[in-house]
């Protein structure tokens, strides 16, 4: 005895029924929907010109638009550096008496520069800052503040002008200046230049 049941089919499914069967089963033609079927068409309609474009043409790879993009970031970059790599004197010293930049300067200091020119930079891996001798530099605010916008390549000090802002560098050099003549405990031994 078999436990085959015959197909019931809904009266709104009758027009369904496609007119073959396999080994007595019956299929009900349910298309995909209209939107899905238009979006795969329209996916090959979109295919066909970018292939011809990006493969068979000269169309730019990623790598090309990488590259101008990168272009365009180093263009702004380096506006930048050329505007935060001028040093004026006289903006300086203003700037510096009106926002208070030594103390603004040791939280930057603290931030950025301590791990390698110590507390009260008395130098670590960097060189000492309190000591008269100077590798970079002169010891004043004009030849400071190129070293600490440029960094130095050859002694692995990068250069701070891509990630401070112009008055963060002139606060930052504002409080370089104060720490020369302090005697902070195992100072590292002179190096450079001695400026008197």
């Amino acid at each position: 005895m078999s436990d085959k049941k015959d197909l019931i089919l809904q009266e709104d499914e009758k027009h369904l029924v496609l007119d073959h069967d396999y080994d007595g089963i019956h299929e009900l033609n349910h298309p995909l929907p209209s939107w899905w079927t238009g979006s795969w068409i329209l996916s090959f309609v979109f295919c066909v010109p970018y292939f011809m474009y990006y493969v068979l043409m000269d169309g730019p790879t990623l790598l090309d638009e990488y590259n101008t993009d990168m272009a365009k970031i180093n263009k702004v970059i380096e506006a930048e550096l050329a505007n935060s790599s001028k040093f004026d004197m006289n903006q300086y010293s203003t700037w510096v008496k009106a926002n208070d930049g030594v103390a603004k300067g040791k939280v930057v200091y603290e931030d950025n520069c301590l791990s390698c020119h110590s507390d009260g930079g008395a130098g670590d891996i960097g060189p000492n800052l309190t000591d008269k001798y100077w590798l970079n530099a002169k010891g004043d605010a004009k030849t400071i503040y190129p070293v600490v916008v440029n960094g130095v390549e050859d002694n692995g000090m990068p250069a701070w002008g891509e990630v401070l802002s112009k008055n963060e560098l002139m606060s930052v050099v504002s409080y370089i200046i104060t720490l020369q003549g302090t005697n902070p405990a195992n100072a590292k031994e002179a190096q450079g230049e001695l400026i008197e």
